[in-house]
């Protein structure tokens, strides 16, 4: 048994709108099967696709709050005049820079449209391969407790683990990391980004949410009702959802959880 994630789940007031930001951000495309929006690569809707981690844009009525999230993106750039240029070409997109207390770093952070933070890194050369998306960071106060759980809970491979930072990335080395860092202070407020997992199809995804509290994940009951995915924490208190199993190269993706 295994699951892999399949999309950064993000929530927005005007999710058409944040979807087009980020399909514009990315390079790829924004799709609308249903209530949602889908950004993926482009070349038409592949879902799950083989390598990309991809985005689904939730919308929901309730507005960021001014407290930073725990869950952000950073971008790969490939020079400093990449950077450079990307930093100018989402500004004019719509997003705008924000202080998290970051200080004088080679990084830069913005937000999007709705506020959600991202960072749009400096070259680095072990992000040369991950496509636009670097990595999927998660604050933290326990890296080597995420480390334990993620790598359990997933099929990809822990890469590094050390009291300030974990890594993962999937078997076969390719598409973005999972990067876990130590950050002072608890969560207090829901996350307005959040990972969905999916099972391999032929996988008992009962099986799977039982293998994952095992593991230490929690039931969250967020209104979600009757639904054919399941809402948990991890044991930071991260809401994380597992998808119904699903054929390979679909043409849409489940409706996603809220």
């Amino acid at each position: 048994m295994a699951l892999r994630p399949v999309q950064v789940n993000i929530k927005a007031v005007d999710a058409a709108a944040v979807g087009r930001f980020w399909a514009r951000a990315l390079g790829w495309c924004a799709y609308s099967p249903g209530v949602t929006t889908y950004v993926g690569p482009a070349g038409g809707l592949v879902w799950p696709d083989p390598v990309a981690v991809g985005i689904d844009v939730v919308p929901v009525p309730e507005a960021k709050t001014a407290v930073k999230n725990r869950v952000h993106l950073d971008l790969a750039t490939t020079s400093a005049a990449h950077q450079e240029e990307l930093v100018a070409r989402l500004r004019a997109l719509g997003a705008r820079p924000a202080d998290v207390g970051q200080g004088d770093v080679p990084w830069t952070v913005l937000a999007d449209p709705e506020g959600n933070e991202f960072c749009v890194l400096e070259p680095r050369e072990v992000y040369r391969d991950t496509g636009p998306i670097a990595a999927v960071v998660v604050d933290c106060a326990d890296p080597r407790a995420m480390a334990r759980f993620w790598d359990a809970a997933l099929d990809w491979t822990l890469l590094e683990v050390t009291g300030d930072h974990a890594v993962l990335r999937s078997a076969g080395g390719t598409g973005p990391y999972l990067e876990f860092l130590r950050v002072p202070g608890v969560k207090t407020v829901p996350d307005r980004l959040h990972l969905d997992l999916l099972p391999y199809p032929g996988d008992d995804k009962a099986a799977e949410v039982a293998r994952l509290r095992a593991l230490g994940a929690a039931d969250l009951d967020l209104g979600q009702g009757d639904v054919p995915w399941t809402c948990l924490t991890d044991p930071d208190g991260h809401e994380f959802c597992v998808l119904a199993p699903s054929l390979p190269d679909a043409a849409a993706p489940p409706a996603p959880p809220v």
